[in-house]
């Protein structure tokens, strides 16, 4: 019988690491500031921004807590959204320029990352859109960051 490979790369490691994370944002925001829709919206995002996002992203694939040991967390990156109003055609628009970029810089491109890669982002950009018609968040200042790997999201959220 063979064995199971247990040295299997998160995703982070997969992509190539903070290197691959924070050109993914630094460009991929380049191409936000000059988008009709998507400007307005980000328009007066902190110089920060980019890299807080590249880190957001790197440590729910499996990479280093930088965001978090710089003080970001999951409820102030919901908190963020907070009401942003944003549409689905925001949100369609996002994950178009993202993943463009990503094929720009070359990330992996096979099914398996692609795969993973891409569940997150719908995952997290369908969250933000509900966030955002809000103007306060009802949960736990404490609660976990994600953690998203190589498999399914294992279900549907249930409120429970």
């Amino acid at each position: 019988m063979e064995s199971k490979n247990t040295s299997v790369p998160t995703l982070f490691e997969w992509a190539g690491g903070m290197p691959a994370f924070e050109q993914l944002f630094s460009k991929f925001y380049d191409k936000v500031l000059q988008d009709p829709l998507l400007e307005p919206v980000f328009r007066h995002m902190s110089p920060e921004h980019r890299q807080h996002v590249a880190h957001f992203v790197a440590e729910v694939l499996g990479g280093p807590k930088l965001y978090s040991e710089e003080g970001g967390s999951h409820f102030k990156m919901i908190s963020k959204h907070l009401s942003k109003h944003l549409t689905q055609e925001h949100r369609k628009r996002w994950m178009e320029l993202l993943l463009e970029t990503a094929d720009e810089l070359i990330l992996p491109d096979d099914p398996e990352f692609r795969s993973a890669f891409l569940a997150y982002l719908e995952w997290g950009t369908r969250i933000a859109v509900i966030n955002s018609q809000f103007d306060s968040v009802n949960g736990d200042e404490q609660m976990p960051m994600p953690e998203w790997g190589w498999g399914v999201p294992g279900g549907p959220y249930t409120g429970e």
